[in-house]
């Protein structure tokens, strides 16, 4: 007989012989457990409980008794005088706060972007009719948080850009345009800076200076003094030079536009100009308006079906009446420039409104030797240069071409690392002077 059991069963346990060892190595092949490394080195930090500040101090002793009762009350009378401090903060909040807490409100109502327009009539308190200069008009609402005492007709309102109801006025402050035409900082050029137009610096100094620093002279005398003058001529002979003159001797604000400024895109906004532009000088008095290129705006009038042409003429229009309308322009004097007087309007050089006209024709022979001594007065010239020969020729050349041409001197002597100018230079920039007049072909395409 075998030693194994009968009948082929395991022997008792259930296992067979050799079993628990394999399961044993097993085991011990497996991955045992590993600690995850610790990612703070050193002590470990104590939990901080509350603050000393905010932390309820501990009462001693711990037993009860009246001394401990009184300790107790007086932390209580602690606590509620720190809660009645803190509700007393939250009542008497800053002022400025609340502002900015109702401005945030106000903005959320308005909406963004806002649009700009007219305040036409008012309704009643709560209605008003609106226009802007992009569409018709509008019967809209006015909401409670505007100003009604700042509403009145011909007023600026923000408009909400959805249902156009007014959410806000414009201040009358300053349009941004007329701003930027005064001139803060007086030019450097002076009457010294003029070569000659002796009589033209005369006439401007009586028709502009003199009533803005002694009008009680023309009181004595009896007469008004001129409103306004215009200075005409060949370009280059000193309109705007003689106006940057004006700018430096007076004390009066001075601002300054361009004819072509005042043409402005959508209907109405050119005339709107023309009166702030006035309204600011008026509001700036004593003040002196110039109005360069003034054929831009002020041609004669004529039969067009073009609307930029009748919006020109609009404008043209209240310039006429901003110089000689019902109110009184009081210590505002207007200059104007032109090179083509001819094309002007009639009605807008009549006596009046221009009550003198300045020609300013070509430098003649002495007034072109005052030029050419003004510009050379720096340059370091040499012993060869004779100006007589350029001051005495034929050549019609305005004052802004005796500039180019010692200007192109100057540089043709640079060009050669020359620290002195001759006459060869000098000849030289004459021709390429005349040749761009005469041929009025661009030098840096041809030549």
């Amino acid at each position: 007989m075998g030693q194994g059991t009968p009948g082929g069963m395991p022997p008792p346990g259930g296992q067979l012989p050799g079993q628990g060892d394999q399961k044993k190595e097993d085991k011990a092949k497996k991955k045992k457990f590993e600690p995850r490394p610790a990612v703070r080195s050193g002590r470990r930090r104590r939990r901080k409980g509350p603050s000393a500040a905010v932390r309820i101090p501990q009462v001693f002793p711990t037993s009860k008794c009246k001394l401990r009762l009184l300790k107790l009350d007086r932390i209580k009378d602690f606590l509620l005088l720190e809660g009645e401090f803190i509700r007393n903060q939250e009542v008497f909040r800053p002022h400025e706060e609340k502002d900015q807490e109702e401005r945030a409100k106000v903005e959320e109502l308005r909406g963004s972007p806002l649009a700009v327009g007219n305040l036409e009539e008012m309704i009643d308190d709560n209605h008003a009719i609106v226009s802007s200069s992009v569409g018709p008009e509008y019967y809209v609402g006015v909401l409670s948080f505007v100003n009604q005492d700042l509403l009145e007709p011909g007023s600026t309102v923000l408009l909400h850009n959805k249902v156009m109801a007014v959410v806000g006025i414009l201040s009358d402050d300053t349009d941004p345009m007329v701003s930027v035409m005064k001139v803060e900082k007086a030019p450097l050029e002076s009457y010294a800076d003029i070569g000659g137009l002796e009589s033209q610096i005369q006439e401007i100094k009586e028709s502009v200076e003199l009533p803005l620093t002694h009008p009680e002279l023309y009181e004595d005398i009896g007469i008004r003094p001129p409103k306004g003058v215009i200075l005409y001529g060949e370009p280059g002979t000193g309109k705007t030079l003689l106006a940057k003159a004006v700018a430096n001797q007076t004390s009066a604000t001075f601002l300054r536009v361009v004819g072509s400024e005042l043409i402005q895109k959508y209907l109405g906004d050119g005339p709107k100009l023309v009166r702030e532009l006035f309204r600011v000088a008026d509001d700036l008095s004593p003040s002196i308006v110039f109005i360069d290129e003034i054929d831009a705006v002020g041609s004669k009038r004529y039969d067009s079906n073009s609307g930029g042409t009748r919006e020109i003429q609009r404008t043209m229009l209240e310039l006429l009446n901003q110089l000689d309308g019902f109110d009184e322009r009081g210590d505002v004097k207007v200059i104007m420039a032109t090179n083509k007087i001819e094309s002007l309007d009639p009605a807008l050089i009549r006596p009046g409104r221009i009550d003198r006209k300045i020609e300013f024709p070509l430098p003649d022979i002495k007034t072109k030797r005052r030029i050419f001594g003004i510009h050379t007065g720096r340059m370091t010239l040499s012993e060869d240069v004779d100006l007589e020969v350029f001051v005495m020729a034929k050549d019609e050349l305005s004052g802004a071409d005796i500039k180019a041409v010692c200007t192109e001197a100057g540089l043709l002597a640079l060009r050669e690392r020359r620290m002195k100018v001759t006459q060869d230079d000098f000849v030289k920039a004459k021709e390429k002077a005349l040749y761009r007049k005469k041929g009025n072909i661009p030098v840096s395409m041809y030549l």
